[in-house]
């Protein structure tokens, strides 16, 4: 071993040793059986256990949950599928002693992702971290440098990146399939109804709050804050724009080939309902990028209520004629000779010339967590199609675009120096605060 390499490797033990974790190096176990934890049963924690559960030489060996009626139901489907019940976690540190465990998979509330990915990092485990990975940008970087630091891979649930027919837009977008491209729109129009108004309460029998809130500040239990409303609430959430929308602000960064962005300015409101909704429900963003000397921008939308469809996203053919959805969820790239629309995560279309004659179009999915398998097992970051950095470039413009429209006006960002200048305020939201014990912290 050379001796930089066993300094690097010693301080990355020191370091994680001080939270009681041990180092260790996935080899594969002697039956070839990946151990994976999913942390976060509700939600999208169900679409985690179920894609791994259906893989060969992959096993659901643990859940963690904060709260006792999930971690239960989850368990016993489990079980019921398998033969073999998953041990439960209720805390994610005493999780992440679990040597036997080779990965964990996280569907928390956003405000827990990053913490949670540094301390598996640190752990020796690999993570699969859902979209986006951080609840601000600060704690983004430090979710990569922790990646990179302890040799871990880390996969981000952006799942079009691993899907055949985006994979093939992209390269296609590359090929010039519309020429030169110049925008990227990202459509998030979504029939959700008003959360309405509930007012404080006990905390439910078996949960534990303290933990379920972590980094978040202390407040009363409220329902309206709590399974999935919480997506609503900036302690815990990231509006639309983090939710559904930053599936699509990952494929406008991806199929433009652009980074950070120079300059951003976002608007908007909650429009039409009187609830406990504190983000946004309309939300127009928009993105200017410097690509080799060009000027680029993206297009982002999130409406919440009756919209039209666009590009034929949302709309389809049966024995009735064209169908119209209620939701319209996808991308528009625009360019020289055409323009191409993505629909969802497995589906793109092109439309060539002034007469906009059909031209290459294709419809398949993929498994964004097959592919973090693969890498765990080849031990090779490359085999990644969303690895965490690509994550986090993506959620910067998510937060960004917060940003700007919390501050109610535009920003200028330096990509090269990583902070918005000429706005103090701005600049200070950049990062978040964290209640003790739940630190990101600043060394990773």
């Amino acid at each position: 071993m050379k001796r930089r390499d066993f300094i690097k490797d010693s301080a990355a033990t020191a370091a994680a040793s001080t939270l009681g974790f041990n180092i260790k190096t996935y080899a594969g176990s002697p039956n070839g059986v990946v151990r994976v934890a999913v942390v976060g049963g509700n939600g999208q924690g169900k679409a985690h256990i179920g894609a791994y559960s259906r893989m060969a030489d992959v096993e659901v060996a643990a859940i963690c949950d904060v709260d006792d009626s999930v971690l239960k139901q989850r368990c016993g489907e489990v079980e019921k599928n398998t033969g073999k019940r998953p041990i439960e976690y209720v805390d994610i540190r005493k999780l992440l002693e679990d040597k036997t465990i080779d990965a964990i998979s996280i569907a928390t509330p956003n405000h827990w992702h990053s913490l949670m990915g540094v301390w598996a990092c640190q752990a020796g485990k690999d993570v699969y971290v859902e979209k986006p990975c951080s609840h601000s940008y600060w704690e983004g970087k430090q979710l990569v440098t922790a990646a990179r630091k302890y040799n871990r891979i880390v996969q981000h649930g952006t799942n079009s990146r691993s899907t055949a027919a985006l994979r093939e837009a992209v390269q296609k977008l590359r090929e010039g399939v519309i020429g030169d491209v110049y925008m990227a729109r990202g459509l998030c129009f979504k029939w959700r109804d008003t959360i309405g108004k509930k007012p404080d309460s006990t905390v439910p029998r078996g949960v534990d709050y303290d933990l379920w809130l972590g980094p978040a500040p202390a407040r009363p239990f409220n329902p309206n804050r709590f399974h999935y409303n919480w997506h609503w609430n900036w302690d815990y959430g990231n509006g639309d724009i983090g939710n559904q929308g930053i599936h699509e602000m990952d494929i406008c960064r991806w199929g433009l080939g652009v980074t950070l962005p120079t300059k951003v300015f976002s608007m908007g409101g909650h429009f039409m309902f009187d609830d406990d909704q504190v983000t946004p429900n309309t939300e127009v963003a928009n993105l200017e990028f410097d690509k080799n000397g060009k000027k680029v921008m993206i297009v982002f939308e999130v409406r919440h209520w009756m919209s039209n469809n666009e590009a034929g996203i949302g709309q389809r053919r049966d024995d009735k004629g064209l169908v119209t959805d209620s939701n319209c969820i996808g991308n528009i790239f625009y360019g020289s000779e055409g323009y191409l629309a993505i629909e969802g995560y497995n589906s793109y279309k092109t439309f060539l010339g002034k007469k906009q004659e059909p031209g290459p179009s294709r419809r398949e999915g993929g498994s964004n967590w097959e592919n973090f398998i693969k890498a765990v097992r080849s031990r090779k970051r490359e085999d990644l199609n969303a690895d965490i950095e690509e994550g986090h470039l993506s959620s910067a413009l998510m937060h960004l675009a917060n940003i700007s429209y919390r501050v109610g006006r535009s920003i200028e960002f330096d990509p090269a120096k990583e902070q918005i200048v000429k706005d103090g305020m701005a600049n200070d939201m950049l990062r978040g605060k964290y209640r003790e014990p739940f630190v990101v912290p600043e060394k990773v």
